[in-house]
């Protein structure tokens, strides 16, 4: 099935009352889910999300939405909304396999089997003692087969307090054993008996409760815990990652924080993580920000009784910079003939934070992006943009240092969304650009009111300047509309917060449509 024929024919007004074009149901669906944490975004409210996208699960093809959940669960990192579209899967199509087949692949780690039956029993209106008792068939069977593959370690971490627990989930699923240890194991989640895992937070919660004889025993101890976690090889390359300010402010050794370089650094590391660029952003920003209180967490209460490792983080600094580095290794890129040209969108509704928890906005999903790729290019301008458009020139190797330093002027522009302007200007200095490429969430208008537009723009250019250039929007919102046509004059979409965005960009430079990285895979 060819989806990008024809993605965006009817003309509507976006939500600053700009025309744009609907995509097609797939185009929509893909770019719904792939930018989405459910949560509330600036224009869209995470309910509205939601019943959007489980119209447009029934619009598509059964075998899209399956093959879209294991794209969006492994290639771009989600964890919620592919569970939402293995529940609405299961309304539609109960007969079959398909289902059962995407449950197994989704089910990437062992909490995320009591995760799907929560979301399927919140969005198939479940109340009640009895509320899952109904449990779909082929669920049942994909749950099934996901409890065969965890071992006793990954069931106890993640064996957490919850409307519905591992215990419920078992005794719902009732999952056939593959072999008398897998049934014993099973017996243990049945009575609540699996071994206390030894995790980073089982430790330094045992640790909270010690009674010490004063705050700097108490922070010694936890330095001490987090050095004996460290040596362990059992903390995480997330844990880590979160924890790196932690880490400092317990005041490990030098030789530790050489460790944790050692991983966090390591390319075979970084490939097997599979972290969002904007982790290591996230992880660089609290490192910046040693100078401030930490706002939680046990150690930050308790360092002025012991010296942190703060002279250190320079070297930590280092270190994130190389394990993004080594995610952008893979990024097929540009060479120095061919003229690139990114452009981020910096205004009011991209400033909005990518969840509730988080302290990510999605203007920095889009730096984090284009600096990825400038990384990996080797003609290429930078610039920002809201009422206004402005260049800024950064180093192309230090990706979040380069990120920081937009992050810092994105107020020089101001908050609208004038994306016109970014092509006015290489017409008015007659520019000639190979690829033109704007990070955004498509909510693109003129507050200057003076009749241009990107698409009309885009046209001028294509006649009078570049004939020869291509323009790829990078959808960081999902809101279903985009800009101009697609195809047409060569336009391009293509939209998620991870780094296998460009696996599609590389897609489409071989002529192949947006969605052929998830057609292409395997059930």
């Amino acid at each position: 099935m060819k989806f990008n024929t024809n993605t965006t024919t009817t003309a509507v007004q976006n939500y600053e009352g700009a025309k744009v074009f609907v995509m097609n149901p797939a185009m929509e669906l893909y770019t719904a889910i792939v930018t989405w944490s459910l949560g509330d975004s600036f224009y869209e409210k995470n309910n509205k999300r939601m019943a959007r996208v489980q119209e447009l699960v029934a619009q598509n093809d059964p075998l899209f939405v399956a093959k879209l959940a294991v794209y969006a669960r492994h290639k771009m990192y989600m964890r919620s909304a592919p569970l939402v579209l293995v529940t609405e899967l299961a309304k539609l199509h109960p007969g079959g396999d398909i289902v059962a087949r995407v449950t197994d692949r989704i089910i990437a780690r062992a909490d995320e089997i009591t995760e799907l039956l929560a979301c399927y029993e919140i969005l198939n209106g479940r109340t009640g003692p009895k509320k899952l008792n109904r449990l779909s068939k082929q669920i049942q069977k994909g749950l099934g087969a996901a409890f065969n593959r965890f071992d006793e370690y990954q069931f106890a971490k993640y064996n957490r307090p919850g409307a519905i627990k591992l215990r419920d989930a078992l005794f719902l699923v009732h999952p056939k054993a593959k072999d008398d240890a897998r049934q014993a194991l099973f017996d243990k989640i049945a009575n609540n008996t699996l071994q206390t895992p030894y995790t980073w937070e089982t430790e330094l919660s045992a640790l909270g409760q010690v009674e010490y004889v004063n705050d700097e025993e108490r922070a010694i101890a936890f330095r001490n815990k987090w050095e004996e976690l460290i040596d362990s090889g059992k903390l995480g390359y997330m844990a880590l990652l979160r924890n790196l300010r932690n880490v400092v402010e317990a005041g490990v050794s030098y030789a530790h924080i050489k460790k944790i370089g050692a991983i966090l650094a390591a390319p075979e590391q970084v490939a097997k993580a599979k972290q969002f660029p904007f982790r290591y952003l996230a992880a660089y920003r609290e490192l910046l920000q040693m100078d401030q209180p930490a706002a939680d967490g046990v150690v930050g209460k308790v360092t002025r009784f012991f010296t942190s490792s703060k002279g250190y983080t320079g070297e930590l600094l280092d270190v994130l910079e190389q394990a993004v580095q080594c995610s952008a290794a893979n990024i097929a890129g540009f060479d120095h003939d061919t003229k690139v040209l990114l452009a981020c969108d910096v205004s009011g509704s991209m400033t909005g934070t990518i969840s509730a928890k988080s302290k990510i906005r999605l203007y920095d999903i889009g730096l984090i992006l284009a600096m990825l790729l400038k990384s990996r290019c080797g003609y290429v301008e930078v610039g920002i943009f809201g009422d206004t458009w402005k260049t800024i020139t950064v180093p192309r190797s230090n990706i979040l240092g380069s990120v920081q330093q937009l992050y810092n002027r994105a107020n020089e522009v101001g908050y609208a969304t004038n994306a016109y302007l970014v092509l006015a200007d290489l017409l008015a200095n007659h520019v000639v650009m190979d690829k033109v490429m704007i990070f955004t969430d498509c909510q693109v208008w003129n507050s200057n009111a003076t009749g241009e537009s990107l698409p009309s723009l885009w046209d001028r250019y294509k006649r009078t300047v570049a004939p020869n250039a291509k323009l790829y929007i990078f959808d960081l919102a999902g809101h279903g509309y985009a800009p101009l046509t697609l195809l047409q004059r060569d336009v391009h979409l293509l939209a998620g917060w991870s780094d296998k965005i460009f696996d599609v960009l590389a897609a489409l430079d071989k002529g192949a449509d947006a969605l052929a990285e998830i057609n292409s895979l395997e059930l």
